[in-house]
């Protein structure tokens, strides 16, 4: 099961996609990831799905990655005595620390920490950025607030702080307790929100302690700021722009979106982007002609993946949204704008004899003869290094660990597939060659790069770059015996 595309779907499971049959018909429909969201079902529900996953991994032969997205801090606000209160701009009240139900002059804010971080003229956005609000005077244990837009607020609605950092570690309790839980298991990728600085993806690695790769969801203004250093304990990278769109301008959400596949693609980072791609196709069999293009245009941006989430976890047309998706991803790379566009920019090398070798490799991939490049990878680092580069031939990831090739399912254009360590430069030769013809990526005579390293399995250790073309003609086999 070779993809006719490059970039590659996620979907997230939920009630209306974990079962066994269905997860197998997703991953035949197109899926390469398949998320499980925490900050929805039971760890049961999780590990059910999660089986389902391997399961369909099994019958297809093609790995699957599995990702775990953590809930994150959760800032809310107080209640009311009545439910809810009646607003419009001008409207004055206080936000203090007091637990009493609230009504339209004061309500709890139980989160000291928002309160410190509070300044006179910062703006605060409450339920979704329905409600916007400007700080007036305040102290460490309440804030005036005044209200800029909206009309009613409500109990326990969500509290966002664009112009402040919040002093709170991005993982609760609870998501402690569904990290460990996700390793247990066996998850490829572990997605953490509410980032803001680099200290929270460091805290997430030291805790994962290499068991998953690490994902930082890009969801705060904050992280934008200091998106250079969190890519630097990152594995990969989120666009999250429904929760990014709550605390910026609508305008600057594409923007951003750019801003943070072209960073990630400059450091070889897997970039998905997420939130309201199909959103319709909740409730309708057919995407509108907006989300078509929004889907279309993140393909011509290169990301590496794109995301489904109510759409596969809770819609009424799971396996239509992902049928949909992979038919625009591959309509849009058969476009002849698309090539020239994946090949406007590349990384700058670094002083690695890797980088060398993979460039060297893209220009030779970019001959008519050749069928495909087969990179031999223990740990994922070349394999990925060579998506950076954009290579619009076929990429066969062939690696001995069942994990890596999990993580690679992520990854631009790669093929991930299981394969023994070669041991000598004959075995990688003929295991290439082998492998490029029986997945169908080679036909007789074509020529196949091979990227590959020695001493052989060694990871990071990539220093051979091999011509070899597929026989013409099969082997000879030898006479039974008998």
């Amino acid at each position: 099961m070779n993809r006719a595309r490059r970039a590659r779907i996620v979907a997230t499971l939920g009630p209306a996609s974990r079962a066994p049959g269905t997860v197998k018909a997703l991953a035949q429909a197109g899926v390469d990831v398949f998320r499980l969201n925490f900050s929805h079902g039971s760890h049961e529900d999780h590990a059910v799905a999660l089986k389902a996953v391997r399961g369909a991994e099994l019958a297809l032969q093609r790995p699957l990655g599995v990702l775990a997205d953590l809930q994150g801090p959760k800032l809310r606000l107080g209640r009311f005595a009545e439910g809810a209160i009646d607003i419009a701009p001008g409207h004055r009240m206080r936000f203090d620390l007091d637990p009493t139900p609230g009504d339209a002059t004061r309500v709890q804010m139980p989160h000291p920490e928002i309160l410190k971080a509070l300044r006179p003229g910062m703006s605060l956005l409450l339920d979704d950025g329905r409600v916007r609000l400007k700080v007036g005077e305040r102290t460490d244990g309440w804030a005036d607030v005044e209200v800029v837009s909206g009309t009613k607020l409500s109990d326990r609605k969500g509290v966002a702080v664009p112009e402040a950092i919040i002093p709170v570690s991005a993982l609760t309790p609870k998501d402690r307790e569904d990290l460990a839980f996700a390793l247990r298991i066996g998850v490829d990728w572990v997605a953490l929100s509410f980032v803001q600085k680099a200290e929270d993806m460091a805290e997430l690695k030291r805790l994962v302690a290499g068991k998953a790769a690490c994902l930082a969801k890009i969801e705060k203004p904050q992280a934008l700021k200091d998106l250079p250093a969190i890519l630097d304990y990152s594995d990969g990278v989120m666009v999250a722009r429904g929760d990014l769109g709550v605390e910026l301008e609508p305008e600057e959400v594409p923007v951003a979106q750019k801003q943070i596949l072209r960073a990630a693609r400059q450091r070889g980072v897997p970039a998905i982007v997420a939130t309201q791609m199909l959103e319709s196709m909740t409730s309708a069999p057919a995407p509108t002609r907006a989300e078509a293009s929004d889907v279309a245009n993140a393909v011509y941006e290169g990301a590496d993946a794109l995301m489904l989430s109510a759409e596969t976890a809770s819609g009424d047309y799971p396996l239509e949204a992902v049928t949909i998706m992979n038919r625009i991803m591959e309509r849009v790379e058969r476009d002849p704008l698309w090539p020239s566009l994946m090949d406007a920019e590349h990384a700058g090398m670094d002083e690695h004899d890797v980088d060398a070798l993979v460039a060297a490799a893209r220009k030779a991939g970019e001959a008519q003869s050749t069928a495909c490049v087969v990179v031999f990878t223990t740990l994922g680092g070349t394999a990925r290094r060579m998506a950076r580069e954009r290579p619009l031939h076929p990429v066969l990831a062939l690696t001995p660990n069942a994990d890596t090739a999990r993580r690679l399912a992520l990854v631009w254009g790669l093929e991930p597939r299981l394969g023994r360590q070669p041991g000598s430069l004959e075995e990688v030769t003929d295991d290439a060659i082998n492998a490029a013809t029986q997945h169908g990526l080679a036909g007789p005579g074509q020529r196949i790069l091979i990227l590959a390293g020695t001493p052989f399995g060694a990871p990071g250790a990539a220093n051979l770059l091999r011509l070899a073309h597929a026989p013409t003609q099969p082997k000879p086999r030898g006479r039974k015996k008998g």
